[in-house]
């Protein structure tokens, strides 16, 4: 069998790549848009007639979906399989979601839940994994000197969104730049209440249902770059305004107030590429390399804090997977999905409320073994059920009955 496999630089690209060719597979990659991230559909779309007119492909594979490609193989009559590994993505409201050749894998229930019933019989439901050899052949190897370079009471590891919120970067009404444009104080009170209320709820992500009109209209209306196409089945704008505006100032807040509260009790080691300076009590220790430094933070750490943004609304990401294939404790948000895959106080612990998560944090500190057994369990659990080998051996097995 041979497929071909189009990257954009995805983390979890070399991982897929390499199963799939473990299965006797032959990959075939298009590297383009990893090289140059201005590639546009119609040029996409060309690299693709290209592949398929010069060889047979069983599939073409990528992760997260690209319309591009879905109408290529669509006229070509070759499945496109495609794994989306991210939320919100806005070209699943492409009419290309309705292709009968597609394939489309979601890993979060509640965005399955959504789209599914644009096309039913082409849309499946599949939660995301980790590669535990890969985390072996690092984790097994730390010295002596990578426990104490890497070791910390609690961890953080990941994005503040400071960088990527673009509501933050939306003109205010009355404000030099745009004093009769832009989003108006009653809009700016409103999202601000959203968000306070929002942040006491896990679970559960109830904006987009309470989002005004007028709400969704100054938001979008403000942003000249804001996400537009001529090609969608249905307005976007609610459910954009909602998780890429809304959804990324929240994970902004969230993570914040989260690692400030906890830094102001507990030493905590934070590792990003954002500005750390908001949260001034925390050891910035910079950026680290995914696939040489973050697994002996997980493993070397007493506690790894994983924050969900919001926008994943049921399911679990990827750094939940890959925390417990390092063999690290994790502190997670409560997320509806945890407890059909893990078992809460067994496999990893979460927490529900600012107050529960201190309250954890400073058990699990002091009471190690406990630790150590949890995330004993929590390895287990991911080793023996949540590979890649065993995703890809379900995503196959559905893409031969959907064929």
């Amino acid at each position: 069998m041979e497929i071909l496999f189009y990257r954009y630089n995805s983390i979890c690209e070399p991982d897929i790549i390499q199963v799939l060719t473990g299965f006797g597979i032959t990959v075939h990659i298009e590297e383009m848009e990893m090289r140059d991230k201005t590639v546009t559909p119609r040029q996409c779309a060309a690299k693709i007639t290209e592949w398929l007119m010069k060889r047979p492909l069983a599939f073409v594979f990528s992760i997260n979906f690209f319309p591009a490609i879905s109408y290529t193989c669509e006229r070509f009559q070759v499945p496109y399989v495609c794994w989306s590994v991210d939320s919100p993505v806005p070209e699943l409201f492409s009419n290309a979601l309705k292709n009968r050749w597609n394939r489309v894998f979601l890993f979060d229930r509640a965005q399955y839940d959504f789209f599914r019933p644009v096309n039913p019989s082409c849309i499946f439901y599949l939660p995301l994994a980790t590669n535990v050899r890969r985390w072996e052949d690092v984790v097994l190897h730390m010295t002596e000197e990578d426990f104490a370079r890497y070791g910390a009471d609690v961890s953080f590891v990941g994005s503040l969104y400071t960088e990527k919120c673009r509501y933050d970067r939306l003109p205010r009404t009355g404000g030099a730049d745009a004093p009769h444009t832009g989003i108006s104080e009653y809009t700016q009170g409103f999202v601000e209440g959203l968000i306070e209320a929002q942040l006491h709820v896990y679970g559960c992500n109830f904006i987009p249902e309470l989002l005004t009109d007028r709400v969704v209209r100054e938001i979008a209306d403000a942003d000249p770059d804001f996400y537009r196409s001529s090609d969608t089945y249905m307005d976007t704008d609610r459910y954009l305004v909602a998780h890429q505006y809304i959804g990324m100032k929240l994970a902004a807040v969230e993570r914040e107030r989260t690692l400030n509260r906890l830094a102001e009790r507990f030493p905590v080691s934070l590792y990003t590429r954002s500005d750390s300076a908001p949260i001034p009590k925390a050891r910035s220790m910079g950026g680290a390399r995914t696939l040489t430094e973050m697994p002996k933070i997980f493993h070397a750490s007493k506690i790894n804090l994983n924050i969900t943004m919001r926008p994943i609304e049921t399911g679990l990401s990827l750094r939940v997977w890959d925390v417990l294939g390092c063999g690290g404790f994790l502190l997670t948000n409560y997320q509806a999905e945890l407890p059909d895959y893990f078992e809460i106080g067994k496999d990893l612990e979460a927490y529900e409320s600012m107050e529960e998560l201190e309250e954890k944090v400073a058990y699990y500190l002091t009471h190690e073994e406990e630790r150590t057994e949890i995330a004993v369990n929590g390895y287990e659990k991911v080793a023996g059920y949540h590979t890649y080998e065993r995703r890809l051996t379900e995503m196959i097995r559905i893409l031969n009955a959907a064929l």
